[in-house]
């Protein structure tokens, strides 16, 4: 989900509770915070020798320990407040993609993307979930989707000086 359509979500249910799932009926406890948003820039060169930019929206959610016994999550409106406030003195890329990191004391710390919404009842709740790794070259290293046997690629190099890589 880019940030514009997330501050848009958040603008269209500002009547609602917001929750995040963050693995399938795993909830951010009521205590969270928002305490960082990163405007990040990403300058890679992959594994095919390619370069690439971007830059994504990163909301940091924290479950503060002195409030483990709350209820009542952050409303949409407070969160959507907390999001202009930070694009008031740092201006959103609003066409970057936007991901929450969070952890907890059974949870990994982990850059989460948007991978849905549902709206039941006074809760928005925003669905999180892991990004998977992946090779943005296959076509320049020569994977394949299927892995290879280790009958297939006896007597083929895995890498080779010039240019073969992964």
């Amino acid at each position: 989900m880019k940030t514009q359509e997330f501050l848009n979500l958040l603008e269209s249910n500002k009547d609602k509770s917001l929750v995040f799932e963050y693995t399938p009926n795993q909830y951010v406890g009521a205590n969270y915070h928002i305490t960082e948003v990163k405007h990040i820039k990403i300058d890679s060169v992959d594994c095919g020798a390619r370069t690439d930019a971007w830059n994504e929206t990163i909301i940091q959610l924290w479950e503060s320990p002195k409030e483990l016994d709350k209820r009542e999550y952050m409303t949409t409106l407070k969160a959507l407040g907390i999001l202009n406030k930070v694009g008031k003195m740092k201006p959103y890329d609003l066409d970057s993609e936007v991901k929450f990191e969070y952890s907890n004391a059974s949870f990994h710390t982990a850059q989460l993307f948007v991978n849905d919404f549902d709206i039941q009842g006074q809760h928005l709740i925003v669905k999180l979930a892991v990004e998977k790794t992946d090779c943005k070259a296959k076509d320049a290293c020569g994977v394949t989707e299927a892995p290879l046997t280790v009958e297939a690629m006896q007597g083929e190099p895995c890498c080779t000086p010039d240019g073969n890589c992964c």
